[in-house]
């Protein structure tokens, strides 16, 4: 969840440790930090609490060094203090920062204060850089004592290390979290993301869990357990230099709103050949599956929700979604012939790929990852990919990502439709929607001036109630979500159904509905659920398409979506739920880029 950015160089690498640390804003963080070894061979360390820019203006201008390592930190053990900021110093010899969580942290601290060790943090990090100088003084060689120190430590973790006694040189470790190498000429970086090191490469060599790695400005070594050491493949990285960029829009969650419709498009270019859907997918093992199990976390598991509609009504085949978090510790029944689906935007995110570490001793039929980062652990792990399209997502509350998830889903389900000989004609019905859901979703964006009245409306209020009914009800979990996470607002949602069991308690004149409605079969029965609250003094915000007609009221507001009703509802219809959550934050004054409390990559459980 927090930032790394390493170097060793030639040149003075102060200025690229600052702005790789800029580049991972958009993960989350509540403080910054560095620690350098400058050319008289000290170790100059320093942090603040908040952004970037105050760890900046903090500097010393005239600050230079060849060698160093830098942190964004997100609050786990601790509270956001600058005592509690990255990197930690043992002694003033060693350096450490980190990202995850050490599970036995406690235990190794009373080990190392028995040790003579003082503890000048809260946090579980500590412990790795004493432990670390404690290897060294012990006579362990630098690389000896960090592995020595990574048997000891439960848990998760991505470490880079810097010594006062072993100038020019950085190492890292890495287990559950991710870290990545730099590959440059006359200099290597290190970091917790591709995105902080594209200014100054576009190699990268992605590490696995359990490796070491050491870089100076001419080598980079990569150790595997027990100091054996192992090659990883370079690859070229796609994201541009300039993507961390606002261009136009006042915040990267406007913007990213803003490019679904492309985003939607270049997705499915990818995964449509011809008439071939999903290519990359086996024809044998798509005919061979009996059942499937989607799991995921937040958005990407209201995705899976939204799939098991498509799924069981055009494939016909049974489907359990799944909140990763809670499957890891289950001991779930596995019917036979059954393919586990794993999504997550980052391919990072601890729960869901714990989960995946239990499908081989499960008997799944194989495990397909649904993704938009190639090069992360999700795709590495998993049978099979399917990549989402769109492009990185700066953002910490998704909407992209969630688009291209739902339209990677819908080819999924087409192409499992068609091996299982599903009518034809469902499935060219099916490819005909998506077809049209760019073009679509940009009629559908052009009402943000509409969303924005209602949203100055909602901003009024402490708590709102989000309804919707079949395949709509995990729209409105979805949009429930989006303005809890960037406006602080209280918001649930409910299957309009489910009304008379609980939520009806809470409506009165005070509560704003917000309605995902539809021309489907299912209207008839949402009207009769929304007549409830109109009649107990509710106020509704009803998003409905073009296809739905309802009688006018006074506590009744009807926003048109121009759209028509489709297999791709749910795709436009969290269209103007992402506005209103947009435009609901700025009114309220809030970061919709960096809520408070969230990360973007959630890599701890």
């Amino acid at each position: 969840m927090c930032g790394i950015v390493a170097a060793c160089a030639e040149r003075n690498i102060v200025p690229i440790l600052l702005d790789g640390l800029k580049r991972l804003e958009y993960r989350g963080y509540d403080s910054a930090g560095l620690a350098c070894l400058r050319a008289d061979g000290s170790l100059h360390h320093h942090a603040e609490v908040g952004k970037v820019a105050d760890l900046v203006a903090g500097l010393d201008s005239e600050l230079n060094a060849a060698t160093g390592i830098a942190h964004t930190r997100w609050a786990t053990h601790g509270s956001a203090t600058r005592s509690n900021a990255h990197p930690h110093v043992s002694n003033g010899r060693v350096a450490v920062v980190h990202n995850g969580i050490i599970e036995n942290f406690e235990v190794l601290r009373e080990e190392l204060l028995a040790d003579g060790y003082s503890f000048s943090s809260e946090t579980d990090t500590e412990v790795i850089v004493h432990l670390i100088d404690r290897a060294l003084l012990a006579g362990r060689a630098p690389l000896e004592a960090l592995r020595e120190t990574c048997q000891r430590l439960e848990g998760a973790y991505a470490i880079a290390v810097v010594m006062r006694d072993h100038p020019g040189r950085v190492l890292g470790a890495r287990l559950g979290s991710p870290l990545v190498v730099g590959v440059g000429v006359g200099e290597h970086f290190l970091a917790s993301d591709a995105a902080a090191l594209v200014p100054v490469t576009q190699q990268m060599m992605f590490l696995e869990d359990g490796d070491l790695v050491e870089i100076s400005r001419d080598q980079i070594q990569v150790y595997h357990q027990g100091l054996t050491p192992v090659s990883r493949q370079v690859r070229i990285s796609s994201l541009p230099a300039d993507a961390i960029d606002k261009g136009p829009y006042r915040h990267f969650m406007e913007k990213e709103i803003n490019e679904q419709p492309e985003a939607i498009a270049t997705t499915l270019n990818a995964h449509l050949e011809g008439t071939r859907i999903c290519a990359s997918l086996d024809r044998d093992l798509l005919k061979r599956i009996r059942a499937v199990h989607i799991i995921g976390c937040g958005t990407s598991f209201h995705a899976g929700l939204v799939a098991r509609y498509w799924i069981e009504a055009l494939a016909r085949v049974p489907v359990s979604v799944e909140v990763a978090s809670e499957y890891r510790y289950r001991r779930p029944a596995i019917p036979d012939d059954t393919l586990l689906i794993a999504i997550s935007q980052s391919g990072e995110t601890a729960d869901t790929l714990a989960a995946l570490d239990r499908s081989t001793e499960l008997g799944y039929l194989g495990t397909l990852g649904i993704c938009n980062v190639p090069e992360s652990a999700l795709t590495r792990q998993c049978d099979h990919v399917l990549m989402t399209r769109a492009g990185l997502e700066v953002g910490v509350a998704s909407t992209k990502a969630f688009t291209t998830q739902l339209t990677v889903l819908l080819l999924f389900t087409a192409a499992l439709a068609e091996a299982r000989g599903a009518d034809k004609r469902l499935v060219n019905k099916t490819l005909e929607d998506l077809g049209h859901a760019p073009q679509q979703a940009r009629e559908v964006l052009a009402m943000d001036e509409r969303v924005q009245e209602i949203a100055e409306e909602i901003a009024e209020k402490p708590h709102a109630l989000f309804l919707g009914r079949g395949i709509e009800y995990p729209i409105a979990m979805e949009g429930a979500l989006k303005l809890k996470e960037v406006s602080y607002i209280h918001a649930e949602a409910y299957a309009a159904g489910e009304l008379k069991h609980g939520p009806l308690a809470l409506v009165d004149d005070t509560l704003p509905v917000i309605v995902t409605a539809s021309s489907s079969s299912l209207l008839a029965k949402l009207v009769s659920n929304l007549q409830e609250v109109r009649a107990r003094g509710g106020r509704l915000f009803v998003f409905a398409d073009r296809g739905v007609t309802m009688a006018p009221h006074p506590r009744v507001e009807i926003i048109k979506v121009p759209a028509p009703y489709s297999t791709i509802s749910p795709i436009l219809q969290i269209l103007p739920l992402q506005f209103l959550a947009y435009h609901v934050g700025i009114l309220k004054g809030t970061d919709v880029d960096q809520p408070r409390n969230l990360a973007k990559s959630v890599t701890v459980e």
